[in-house]
């Protein structure tokens, strides 16, 4: 087994998994506020192992996952497309190459005036759920395609993504008749299993469902070709998860099982970019609130309001590195440096820490390439937004 060398150059006593270059370049160098350090070589490898998964499903990167630059023009390079939710995600994605016809507008809550810049820049597929959107759609975007979000439930997601997004059988069917009505072209359905859905098994119950609206839908008359499988795909956070081709190959069998001939259209965020990325930041302080208490409280640099807001509810459980690691651990509660009392990162399951951590040491928080630099906030409290670094 491989063994991870310590800050200070010595070995650990319990083996590790062995440092990302993301992580290597952290250790070699510092950092006067939190960074996140991305390496595109890593997008890159996940992009061609979920491809060699799915084989002609057509992945669109959910730019909303990670939205920096290089990240977007290296998936652009590599033949990715790309699922936008806002004007500024469908220019970022234009500035660095992608062509229109690569970009799917897949917000179902757009601004009419977003609707029409993305139809005059040669946008033509669109999600809805609801009549008014794609009354605005049919405005703004006339004839376009059209794709209905339906409303799924699926409690295995580590972050189930249920309620705000979708509809349901009567609302979806009701809805591709009258984008008939409007003009608009009702090509297919999507839907989202839940991000951080760790093995492909989870998908069965959501996928069944859906393929009965499918049914449904064909029966009715609707001519549809376009399945939507959303994202989904997993993440490593210390749980154990299956390989990407693998569990990709065995979501499109599935899919393929269900809706034969469709084309299939998959959004992977997490599961592209969850990887490829490291936070530097620093312990602030470490205390305790009374003589007795069990768990020590370590607050670090960076919160949920500057990049750790998948840490709400602790669905999310991120793993560290410290320069202390190897030696005596015990339970701590992890928090953010904000003057805001829900800026606490783990308190129902604590965080095995070591107990000689103190203020000033470095920690690296691994696999955090999602959904943090674009959750992190301008400057709450005056604390300074993430820094991206890209290697």
């Amino acid at each position: 087994m491989t063994m991870t060398m310590l800050f200070d150059g010595s070995l650990p006593s319990v083996p590790v998994s062995l440092p990302s270059r993301v992580e290597r370049f952290i250790a070699a160098n510092e950092f006067d506020r939190p960074t996140l350090v991305l390496d595109t070589d890593v997008v890159a490898e996940r992009f061609h192992a979920l491809k060699s998964g799915l084989g002609h499903a057509h992945i669109h990167f959910a730019v909303k996952a990670n939205p920096a630059r290089e990240i977007v023009e290296r998936l652009v390079q590599e033949g990715s497309n790309f699922d936008a939710a806002s004007r500024g995600e469908i220019e970022l994605c234009l500035s660095q190459g992608a062509r229109p016809e690569q970009i799917s507008f897949g917000n179902t809550v757009k601004r009419a005036s977003d609707i029409a810049f993305a139809h005059a820049a040669g946008i033509r597929l669109f999600a809805a759920d609801a009549h008014e959107e794609l009354e605005k759609i049919a405005e703004y975007a006339p004839g376009a395609m059209v794709y209905i979000r339906l409303l799924v439930d699926n409690p295995e997601a580590d972050w189930p993504l249920s309620r705000k997004f979708g509809c349901d059988r009567d609302t979806a069917l009701a809805l591709m008749a009258y984008a008939t009505d409007l003009g608009l072209d009702p090509v297919g359905l999507s839907f989202h299993v839940g991000s951080q859905t760790r093995r492909a098994t989870m998908w069965t119950g959501v996928l069944d469902y859906v393929s009965t609206i499918w049914a449904d839908a064909l029966a009715a008359g609707h001519a549809l070709s376009l399945i939507n499988i959303g994202g989904g795909f997993p993440a490593f956070y210390g749980e154990p998860i299956e390989a990407p081709a693998a569990y990709a190959a065995e979501v499109r069998m599935m899919v393929e099982a269900r809706f034969p001939g469709a084309r299939i259209m998959a959004e992977p965020g997490r599961g592209l970019v969850g990887e490829c990325g490291a936070i530097a930041c620093e312990v602030m302080l470490v205390s305790r609130k009374t003589g007795d208490d069990l768990h020590r409280w370590v607050y670090l640099d960076i919160g949920k309001f500057s990049g750790l807001a998948e840490t709400i509810d602790e669905a999310i459980r991120y793993q560290f590195l410290t320069p202390h690691d190897g030696g005596q651990t015990g339970p701590c509660i992890l928090a953010g440096p904000s003057c805001d009392s829900a800026d606490v990162l783990y308190e129902k399951r604590p965080v095995q820490l070591p107990l000689n951590l103190k203020a000033g040491d470095k920690v690296v928080i691994r696999n955090t390439g999602a959904y943090t630099s674009s959750y992190s906030s301008v400057g709450f409290n005056g604390f300074p937004p993430l820094d991206v670094l890209v290697i």
